[in-house]
This record gives C-alpha cells, sequence and structure tokens, in this order.
C-alpha cells in the first residue's frame, strides 16, 4: 500500500519510498509513504490563489457552516476511523480523543461564527474618536492573510492534530497544506479522503503532504503562517530557517514539555482529592501509553505524603493491563513505532542515572495478545527523585510516554519553584479542596504555564482532565513548551487575520464596516424599520421618535410597579452629598419609555426582541427632561434556516440613542431583534 499524498486538486505518489510504517501491535506492513520529489513552492502557491480565494469569499457565518456540515458528515464515518486507528497502538479510549476530539473542534469553531460579523472580515473592538468635531475617526478591521497555513503535526494525533487546527484557519478564511507525522500519516490520509470526496470544503483549502516533506517551508511568504507541533528541538531549528526569519513568517511552535500536577496539602489519604490525584496521574502515565505532549512528567507531593502516594500508584499501576487493544481487558496500547520505543528507552535510561525507579522494567512486563518483539510495547515506569534541586535531569530530560516522576515538596512555595524549573509547560495541574491554596498556587505558576487545571471533588466527575487542551481556550505555553498559542476559541482566528487601523469620515468607515459609527448619515426610516424585512432595511437608516417630558409621576409610577425604591428616586431628603440634584429617573424607566417610543406595535417582519448589549446611562434625568430617541440600523448579520419548516430570518442591532432637549445623549444601548426575511426560500 502506498500512503498518497493529496496536491494541486489530485492524489499522487511521492517519487520512490521515504519511509515504510508498521503496525505498532504486530508489526504487519502498513504501507510506504514518500513526498519526495513534490514541488513544494507550486503547492503553497495553489492553496493560496484557489484555496484562499474562495475562501475569503465567504463569510464568517458561511465558513462556519461549512465547518458543521464537514464535522456531521466525518461524524457519520468515524468507524472507519476508529479501525485503522488501533494500528497505531490506539485503545477505543485513545482513538476517541484523537478521532472525536478532533471532530468536536470543527463543531467547536463553527459555533464561534455567533460572535463574528455577516462579513469576510472581522470589526475589531470599538471606533476611536480623532477629532473635535467628530468628522474624523479610527477603527480596526481584520481581514483573511492572502497566504496558506502550513501545519507540521507530531505523530500522536494524526487525527486531531490536523482538525484542531485547520478548523481555525478555515474559519479564518485561510487554506492549509497540513504534513503529519510520515509514521502515522496513514490514519490522516484516510481521513482527508474522506474530507475531500464530501466536497464540502472549496478545492485548495486543504492539501496533505504524508511524507518527510523537507523543503516544505522553504518557500512560505510573509502572508503565510507555520505551526509545528513537536519536540523543542526540532521547532527551533525550523523556526530558525533564513526563510522564515527573512519575511517574518508567523511561526507558532507548540513543543512537548516536562507538565507538572502537584497534590495540595490538604490532600491527605482517605480524603476525595487524593484518589482523584492518583487516578488522573495513572490515567496521564497510561493514556496514549504517555504519548501526549501534556501527559504529567513530574508528580509533586508533599513530602510527608510521598510514600502514600507511591503505594497508591503503584498499585493502581500494577493493574494496568498491556496489549492488543482489541482483546477485552487492554487498558493501555504501544507506543506509535518502534524508532519510539528506542527514543523513549535512550531518555529513560539517561533519568535512571540520577534517580530510583518504584514502579516497571524496561525488559520484563507482559503484553495480552500483539507481538512484544515486532510491537511497539513499553512498561509504565515510575521514578522517584528524593533531591529535586540537586539531582535536575528530571526538569531537562522528557521521555514521550508512559514515563514519571514522583518528586517531594515542602511548601506551596517550593512546589511553584519546582514548577518553574521545567522551564515552561503546556499545562500544570493542582489536587486541592483548599481554594486558598488554589489561588496562591495559580496565582504564582500561571507565568510559567500555558494552562492550569484546579481539580477537586467538586468539578472532577465533569471535568476534561490534566491533558485535554479545549477548543474555546488556549493551548500553547511558554518557554520550553515552545511560546506559541493556537485555539483558544474567537482568540485563534484572530491570529489568521491580519489586523489593520483605518481612518476617515464616519460615513466612510460605517461603509467599511458595515455597522453604524456616529456620526455618519442617518436618513430617516422611509417607512418605519419596523415594517421593514431583514434584507430591505440599510444601516444607518434611522427612527426619529416624538419627544417625552418626564414627570416626578413617571418616576414615582415606575417605582411602584418595579419595586425600585433606590433613593435617588424616591427620597429628595437623601441627595445631600450624592451627585444629583433632584430625584433622578430610573435608568430602566429611560429604557423602556425609549421603547415604547421607538417600537411599531403592528405585527410586521419583527419576530422578537432577544437582548440587549452595551447598555449606560449617561446623564442624569429629572423631572422636567424632554427625551426623544434616535433609533438606528447598526448590524445586520444572516441566520441559516433549521428546518425546511424554520422561517427565514436575520439578527439586527439597533443603537437605541436616547438624548435630552439639549441635544444630549442621556441612554445608549443596543438591542437585538430577530426579523424576517422577505425571501422565505433562504
Amino acid at each position: 500500500m502506498i500512503i498518497q499524498n493529496y496536491v494541486q486538486g489530485k492524489w499522487m505518489n511521492g517519487e520512490g519510498t521515504e519511509l515504510e510504517v508498521f503496525n505498532s501491535i504486530n508489526g504487519d506492513f502498513v504501507g510506504s509513504v514518500s513526498s519526495a520529489g513534490l514541488d513544494y513552492e507550486s503547492i503553497l502557491d495553489y492553496g493560496r490563489k484557489v484555496g484562499g480565494k474562495a475562501l475569503r469569499k465567504m463569510t464568517f457565518q458561511e465558513r462556519g457552516l461549512m465547518l458543521k456540515a464537514l464535522a456531521l458528515h466525518l461524524n457519520g464515518q468515524k468507524k472507519k476511523f476508529y479501525a485503522l486507528s488501533a494500528a497505531t497502538g490506539a485503545t477505543k479510549i485513545d482513538s476517541w480523543i484523537d478521532i472525536e476530539g478532533g471532530i468536536g473542534n470543527l463543531f467547536a469553531n463553527a459555533s464561534l461564527r455567533k460572535q463574528f460579523p455577516d462579513l469576510p472580515y472581522y470589526v475589531d473592538g470599538d471606533a476611536a474618536p480623532l477629532s473635535k468635531g467628530g468628522s474624523f475617526i479610527g477603527h480596526h478591521i481584520m481581514v483573511p492573510k492572502q497566504g496558506i497555513a502550513v501545519h507540521i503535526n507530531a505523530f500522536n494525533f494524526p487525527i486531531w492534530g490536523m482538525l484542531e487546527k485547520i478548523a481555525v484557519n478555515l474559519m479564518a478564511g485561510v487554506p492549509a497544506v497540513v504534513k503529519p507525522s510520515e509514521f502515522t500519516s496513514y490514519l490522516t490520509e484516510l481521513m482527508v479522503r474522506e474530507i475531500i470526496d464530501a466536497k464540502i470544503l472549496p478545492e485548495g483549502s486543504l492539501q496533505l503532504v504524508t511524507g518527510k516533506g523537507h523543503g516544505i517551508i522553504d518557500h512560505v511568504n510573509y502572508q503565510d503562517i507555520v505551526t509545528f507541533t513537536g519536540s523543542a528541538l526540532t521547532g527551533r531549528k525550523l523556526k530558525n530557517q533564513d526563510n522564515i526569519i527573512q519575511n517574518s513568517v508567523p511561526f507558532n511552535l507548540e513543543a512537548d514539555s516536562l507538565n507538572a500536577s502537584v497534590l495540595g496539602e490538604d490532600a491527605k489519604p482517605g480524603t476525595p482529592e487524593f484518589d482523584i490525584f492518583i487516578k488522573e496521574v495513572q490515567k496521564e502515565m497510561t493514556v496514549k501509553a504517555g504519548q501526549k505532549c501534556t501527559a504529567i512528567r513530574r508528580i509533586l507531593v508533599p513530602e510527608n505524603l510521598i510514600d502514600d502516594v507511591q503505594t497508591a500508584l503503584n498499585s493502581r499501576l500494577a493493574k494496568n493491563t498491556i496489549g492488543d487493544p482489541s482483546i477485552e481487558g487492554v487498558r493501555m496500547g504501544a507506543l506509535a513505532s518502534r524508532l519510539q520505543v528506542e527514543r523513549v528507552k535512550e531518555n529513560v535510561e539517561l533519568l535512571m542515572q540520577s534517580q530510583e525507579v518504584v514502579y516497571g522494567d524496561l525488559d520484563n512486563f507482559d503484553i495480552i495478545g500483539g507481538d512484544k518483539e515486532k510491537g511497539a510495547f513499553f512498561s509504565p515506569i515510575l521514578f522517584r527523585n528524593n533531591k529535586p534541586f540537586e539531582k535536575t535531569d528530571v526538569h531537562n530530560i522528557e521521555a514521550f510516554g508512559p514515563v514519571s516522576t514522583l518528586i517531594p515538596y515542602k511548601n506551596l512555595d517550593e512546589a511553584v519553584e519546582l514548577v518553574k524549573m521545567g522551564k515552561g509547560s503546556l499545562v500544570t495541574s493542582i489536587i486541592t479542596a483548599d481554594d486558598n491554596i488554589a489561588t496562591e498556587f495559580v496565582v504564582e505558576a500561571a507565568h510559567t504555564n500555558g494552562r492550569i487545571l484546579v481539580l477537586n471533588e467538586s468539578c472532577a466527575k465533569e471535568s476534561t482532565g490534566h491533558g485535554s487542551p479545549m477548543p474555546l481556550l488556549t493551548h500553547g505555553g511558554p518557554g520550553r513548551a515552545g511560546g506559541g498559542e493556537e485555539m483558544g476559541g474567537k482568540r485563534g482566528i484572530l491570529h489568521y487575520l491580519q489586523r489593520t487601523s483605518i481612518q476617515g469620515h464616519p460615513q466612510t468607515i460605517t461603509a467599511i464596516t458595515k455597522q453604524f459609527q456616529v456620526g455618519a448619515n442617518q436618513p430617516e426610516a422611509n417607512p418605519h424599520v419596523f415594517r421593514q424585512h431583514f434584507e430591505e432595511l440599510t444601516i444607518g437608516d434611522t427612527v426619529f421618535t416624538h419627544k417625552h417630558t418626564v414627570l416626578e409621576s413617571d418616576i414615582n409610577n415606575f417605582a411602584q410597579v418595579s419595586g425600585d425604591n433606590f433613593y435617588a428616586h424616591v427620597d429628595i431628603t437623601s441627595l445631600e452629598g450624592t451627585i444629583f440634584e433632584n430625584k433622578v429617573a430610573h435608568g430602566y424607566y429611560i429604557l423602556s419609555k425609549a421603547a415604547g417610543m421607538f417600537v411599531d406595535p403592528k405585527k410586521g417582519p419583527v419576530l422578537l426582541n432577544y437582548g440587549i448589549d452595551e447598555c449606560r446611562f449617561v446623564k442624569p434625568v429629572y423631572p422636567g427632561t424632554t427625551i426623544g430617541v434616535r433609533f438606528t440600523v447598526k448590524e445586520k448579520i444572516d441566520q441559516e434556516k433549521k428546518s425546511e419548516d424554520d422561517i427565514a430570518k436575520g439578527i439586527v442591532k439597533f443603537l437605541v440613542d436616547v438624548y435630552d432637549e439639549t441635544g444630549e445623549t442621556v441612554a445608549l444601548a443596543t438591542i437585538l431583534t430577530m426579523v424576517r426575511k422577505l425571501d422565505q426560500s433562504k
């Protein structure tokens, strides 16, 4: 079997064979891999010109729906991925993390469309006034980079590693070429075939290089983005290539790190937190056979509890069964390849020179099924290091497998210091029921970690665990961990966009951003905006309401109806020493009265008002003040039909500007409405 590349719209073989890959359970031949001879300059250019052009024409809403459709499709095909995933040494749980975790990233990023405008680009933040008269303002927009994302991924997550990255760049409107590890690229290839055959993504938006990929970043330019997941050493070499430096190419490095888990001083044997800690450490040592960039490598324990932890952890590891994942009862599979066995063994032997093995054996361990000689099996190895400030290999050497080290600490300050000795981690966890301990640790250790998990009995059942990065939270870490940042929900998408400041008249900025800017034209709406369908509404169209003079009786009546008898509204004798000159109208009365003034009550295209954003009461309103409302179409966001029977509609944001007889604004708010479309077929 030849594991093929998908580039420039077709499947193709590389020249010769760069690598033969084997089933890590039984040693059977899986296939040969090669990307030698591929024209990377043309491949990158194809992605930019074909895939990038198509994606940039789509709005965030359309891209989000595209990802949702892809996720639903892949979810329906996942059985075939599980079947092949076993060849990588993965148990069903390991495969679930890789396959369904990856598909979950597509779903999560698809849902982010609701946080973006109905445009191909993003409007960032608020306008900045740049002149006294208000005729000159500044703003920021973020547009998709007109390059390609080059993703160089590790061997341990051949599906999740790809999907968690492309979900973000596709949502941003940027194409990608994915280079998975050649050792497990056969699983990535299977999924990419399914993606391409589904024809959900525009052609050119995803390409695949399954071989070694030598030279793939030689032709990147300043509009491209490179991401790398793997060893810190390889990552630094790639990041320092002349082409990357000279073109200022963004390079996101997510490297394996010496992550820690800390047992709080309160979590003594017999407490739920002690049991949670033991279970979590054992899980992180054995899930994916310890081949996770987030796995626990250093187990930090109060020195008076280290013997208890060692006994409990050894007992739990002894119940772990290693072997063929297809056999009932097997809880840990194999490493991804025989090469990984040699690499992990080499680092374990280095660690043995400075610390004691308290569980496991490099050679003498049993497996169930599989082939111990041809497969890539490895025993869990637990070390103990009683002098972690003197014997520091544990803070510098990582064995990327089921290997971890018990380390004692005297107090919380020392625990933080030991965590810092890892020189930057993707994640550290602390297991404690004491919120004071949790707070002190998090504040002191956050600077050296990309993520901190605080675990206790209250959240343990629903916790995703120490080793699970989540798509809506950032994944990465400082120092040894690479200094990169990926995923993170909306934050991750913004990494693929170019932020540009724009300056001009409010009307021009309104035209560019498709969001009403104060100072832009406000032509009077005709007919009333509540009589217009979604497609008919124009940004800036405004309803200028009739006026109303606020009376003291209005304030008293609202206090009676609402029950809001705050002294400033009802007791004129209590105003001394306050900012108020008289009884002041309730802010919510002003907003409620404004609604009565701007609403057209007859049945029409407006289906409902479902929220208020950015509500501010900026000037006191006293009895005798006359108010009016400028009610302006601020922004429009299309919304998909959930079914054939669903009403075709969109979201319209209206700016509510309540002003007094001097023309000054007294209250501002944005209301969100759901408005029927004229064309019900869309």
